[in-house]
């Protein structure tokens, strides 16, 4: 997970914690998604691109993003399933995208915002269901 902090009205710092990974009955030891920790310094109006790989046997496997704000839930952000991304309605596309990259799935940010302090998870769901005729 990411976690986006505040420090005044210019600047945001981007902190890296932990990877949430989605429980399926289909998760096999192989399924895993990995964030990177650290820091990013950034400012109100910059871009910043948080990194998020995984590793699975699942071709069908979707890729998630997550954004939980100190005194909430976690807050679905956008899906990446093949080569589609689908944003939900408070997300839009000209500022949250990402875009599946062989096994890695970047989530980038752009005009930043301090609205945007927040802590950010990347998930994994596996076994998506096949299309009937």
């Amino acid at each position: 997970m990411w976690r986006l902090f505040s420090f005044s009205q210019s600047s945001v710092l981007i902190h890296s914690f932990l990877c949430l990974f989605s429980s399926s009955p289909e998760c096999k030891g192989e399924d895993k998604v990995m964030q990177p920790s650290g820091h990013v310094p950034a400012a109100e109006g910059d871009s910043v691109t948080l990194n998020c790989s995984f590793e699975t046997i699942d071709s069908r496997a979707t890729l998630l993003w997550y954004k939980q704000e100190t005194t909430s839930y976690p807050e679905y952000m956008l899906k990446c399933i093949l080569q589609t991304v689908d944003n939900a309605e408070d997300f839009p596309k000209d500022r949250f995208d990402a875009e599946l990259k062989d096994k890695s799935v970047p989530l980038k940010i752009q005009k930043l915002e301090l609205s945007d302090s927040a802590v950010y998870y990347c998930a994994l769901q596996l076994g998506l269901p096949t299309p009937r005729d």
